[in-house]
């Protein structure tokens, strides 16, 4: 993946950032088409983009029809970050490739125990909402400093937004001041 290579060749680290995408999504999510209502979007070209987009990243990308609210699997995601960054492809696979509520328990448990973590601290971390202050202040961090959309990129002040190529994200990278990895 692009972002892999990058940090084979640049001296960078990695913050996930939980962002507030669509919060008002209903717990049983809505439809692609009543999501994008009134934006003149082409919903056909979008997914016919994006399934390139992932394919040019080596990611499988299913035909998604609907859109879920996020906020437990982002809670999940906080939790289990640090020591299983796996968790990220297990709920991107859940969401993305076989359209799964992720608003729904029962789904994030299924991602969680995919990459190692027990049923049981995710069950304490899901009910007692142990994550949920981590996730809010990662929201405010995403207000304060002008993030609009996923993914972002940040290096210091500068951001770059959205699924960008590769050669995009270097030159990025180079103008934002990142230092090359010293190759021995």
């Amino acid at each position: 993946m692009r972002v892999e290579r990058l940090y084979q060749q640049y001296e960078l680290e990695l913050r996930w950032t939980h962002f507030p995408l669509h919060p008002e999504t209903p717990l049983e999510g809505k439809t692609l088409e009543e999501l994008f209502a009134g934006r003149g979007m082409d919903l056909p070209a979008a997914k016919a983009r994006m399934v390139e987009l992932m394919a040019a990243e080596g990611l499988d990308y299913g035909d998604r029809t609907m859109t879920f609210n996020s906020r437990l699997a982002q809670e999940l995601g906080a939790f289990a970050s640090d020591r299983l960054p796996e968790i990220h492809q297990a709920l991107f696979r859940a969401y993305f490739v076989e359209g799964k509520n992720l608003a729904r328990t029962e789904v994030l448990l299924e991602a969680g125990l995919r990459v190692g973590l027990s049923r049981e601290e995710m069950n304490e971390v899901l009910d007692g909402r142990r994550m949920e202050g981590v996730v809010d202040a990662d929201w405010r961090r995403c207000h304060e400093k002008g993030v609009t959309g996923v993914p972002t990129f940040r290096v210091g002040d500068a951001m770059a937004v959205g699924a960008l190529a590769y050669e995009q994200l270097e030159a990025f990278l180079i103008r934002a001041g990142a230092v090359k990895r010293s190759i021995s």
